[in-house]
């Protein structure tokens, strides 16, 4: 691969932030094979900022559209939600959510990321989960970012009922999959 000038660099690099603005700058780093104080110095030319400071914005964005929940209901943070489609949120593994012994993120830390972020898909005041198949696929470590992705693939209008598909990747490693079936409940009914 040809070496790009520093004006195509910052093309693609605006390019690849917008399309997935969760990446490192490590991981920017080597997409174009450049070290990490150069992509720094690039995004700073930019007025890119850091990604911290993009999750917060995004995720300050996003749970304003959140009506099923509570803001500190939903686990993770919120980087994009389109009601009754799609949604993406992100869970960096904390010391709180591991197993002390082998440093492996508790189950349950995994399964309320994809069970809050398919509820806060669905455009309704009060969502309910009404059953979900899971399957872990691997361990998950300490400091560790989990991105979920949540996709509504069928709604049955008549019942107000929705299943949700939720993956969670791990640096694009799948290591989570469930599908939730979900309900609008409405006035006790």
């Amino acid at each position: 691969m040809k070496k790009l000038s520093k004006q195509e660099r910052h093309i693609l690099l605006c390019r690849k932030i917008e399309e997935i603005p969760f990446l490192t700058d490590e991981a920017l780093a080597e997409e174009f094979d450049v070290s990490v104080p150069t992509i720094r110095l690039d995004r700073l030319t930019l007025g890119i900022p850091e990604l911290r400071e993009r999750m917060k914005h995004m995720a300050e964005e996003n749970l304003n559209k959140v009506k099923s929940l509570h803001i500190n209901e939903v686990i993770g943070d919120v980087l994009d939600l389109q009601l009754n489609s799609s949604a993406i949120s992100i869970l960096e593994i904390q010391k709180s959510h591991v197993l002390q012994k082998n440093k492996i993120a508790r189950g349950h830390y995994l399964f309320a990321q994809a069970n809050s972020l398919a509820v806060a898909v669905i455009d309704a005041d009060v969502v309910v989960t009404a059953s979900a198949n899971i399957r872990f696929l691997r361990p998950v470590y300490l400091g560790e970012k989990c991105v979920a992705k949540a996709a509504v693939v069928s709604e049955n209008s008549l019942k107000g009922s929705f299943t949700v598909k939720v993956t969670i990747f791990v640096n694009n490693e799948q290591v989570f999959e469930g599908d939730f079936k979900v309900a609008k409940y409405l006035d006790g009914k």
